[in-house]
């Protein structure tokens, strides 16, 4: 983490000297936790760039991460306009919340069943998913058996999804035009990781030409070429 010009005199703590703190995933915006600082805590944080904060329960300082190895790499902190409550995006090491699950936001207050999260945090997800199947045996999983066949077998694998996509759109529903897409995405994320890259490359990439023109992007592009 790059210094970070927040001064604490601006964060307006507490009775209790304490300012609830939510840590958000820096590349895809997913919510992991809700905690709390206090003056040392967010001292700490911007002195090391890994999260700390003040446990209620123990009354004392705590290195989000210590104990489990789940550890918080904080890249920028926001204030409210209040400046009552801090907002940190981290790159999250590990699952965030102690159950072992992702974010600690993975229960569901109405509408019956959890359902899996929308957005970028299902790429995000999956994409964890083919990496930890990547170490599977062939036999045991369709992640690994790709991997087995080679970087020729995953490419041959994409051309046949794009094929069926376009297939899809030319003459199909919605419906099959989304279940092809997904398809080709799945594809495309074992590749990615094939190549031992991350999707967050792609979230960095989309977000650099996001308000670019396409004509612009694609010029700057071709300039590099030369």
């Amino acid at each position: 983490m790059g210094k970070i010009s927040i001064n604490p005199d601006t964060i307006k703590f507490n009775g209790n000297g304490l300012v609830p703190a939510i840590a958000q995933e820096a590349e895809t915006g997913e919510v992991l936790m809700l905690a709390y600082m206090d003056r040392d805590a967010l001292e700490k944080t911007l002195s090391t760039g890994k999260a700390h904060y003040y446990s209620r329960s123990r009354e004392k300082l705590w290195l989000k991460g210590e104990t489990s190895g789940n550890f918080q790499d904080v890249s920028s902190i926001y204030y409210d306009c209040d400046a009552d409550a801090i907002l940190l995006k981290v790159k999250q090491t590990g699952p965030a919340c102690h159950t072992g699950e992702r974010t600690c936001f993975f229960r569901r207050l109405t509408g019956g069943k959890t359902k899996a999260p929308a957005g970028p945090f299902v790429l995000t997800g999956l994409f964890r998913t083919i990496l930890e199947r990547k170490k599977s045996a062939p036999e045991e999983s369709y992640v690994s058996s790709l991997y087995s066949k080679g970087e020729e077998g995953i490419l041959k694998k994409i051309r046949e999804e794009s094929a069926e996509l376009i297939e899809a759109a030319r003459g199909k529903g919605k419906k099959e035009i989304v279940h092809e897409l997904c398809d080709l995405w799945f594809h495309t994320l074992v590749l990615l990781g094939f190549k031992d890259m991350a999707v967050e490359d792609v979230f960095t990439e989309l977000s650099r030409r996001s308000g670019t023109s396409g004509i612009e992007e694609k010029k700057s592009r071709n300039k590099h070429k030369e």
